[in-house]
């Protein structure tokens, strides 16, 4: 069952991607976080943030019919939702240089792309939680949004300066209904036929 921990699940399963991929780049596993480029203080040591900014159902999984959970119960369909999310690099405090400082913050973020890239299809052993108990696959795409768009959501963190994030949609992911409705199985049926009779 994927049960509500499935928002959960998956930023704890693009978290462990990135950290496993970006091992020879990033070797402290506590640099590359999921958490709002809000709550990043200026000494900390994270180089790579994931922000979960969006939660949208999908409307191509919309109206999927009950399942038969026994003969004589149907359970209601889950919510299918796509997931935004915004990747976002920072560079390493202990460099003095700007230009050096920002060509790291850079490089942080092109392998962070490459990596989604290359695992834009996640299945199996590299789904979290109950995710694997269930899921066929996970669907990662490049979300495009525009300078103004992203710059909204930069304004919700307030006196932060602006860093260089891509955002992407993950799905599906499905949370179950608990929701069931009995029913009955058809054990008898009747025909009554009518003859008609002709002069």
């Amino acid at each position: 069952m994927s049960d509500y921990t499935a928002i959960a699940d998956v930023g704890e399963t693009l978290i462990d991607l990135l950290r496993v991929k970006m091992e020879d780049l990033i070797p402290n596993d506590s640099s590359i976080v999921l958490v709002s480029p809000g709550e990043i203080q200026a000494n900390d040591t994270i180089r790579l943030s994931l922000f979960l900014y969006q939660v949208s159902e999908n409307v191509h999984m919309r109206n999927q019919e009950l399942q038969i959970f026994d003969p004589a119960t149907l359970n209601y369909p889950p919510i299918t939702l796509d997931l935004f999310y915004m990747l976002t690099s920072y560079p390493s405090s202990g460099i003095s240089d700007v230009t050096e400082r920002t060509k790291e913050e850079h490089s942080i973020l092109g392998r962070a792309v490459q990596v989604l890239y290359e695992n834009a299809i996640i299945a199996g052993t590299a789904l979290k939680g109950n995710l694997s108990e269930k899921y066929d696959e996970l669907h990662i795409t490049m979300s495009h949004l525009s300078l103004d768009d992203i710059t909204k959501i930069w304004n919700t963190f307030q006196d932060k300066p602006f860093r260089p994030s891509v955002c992407y949609l993950v799905t599906p992911v499905m949370i179950d209904s608990t929701r069931m409705m009995s029913t009955q199985r058809v054990v008898l049926q009747e025909k009554n036929y009518t003859h008609m009779r002709t002069k």
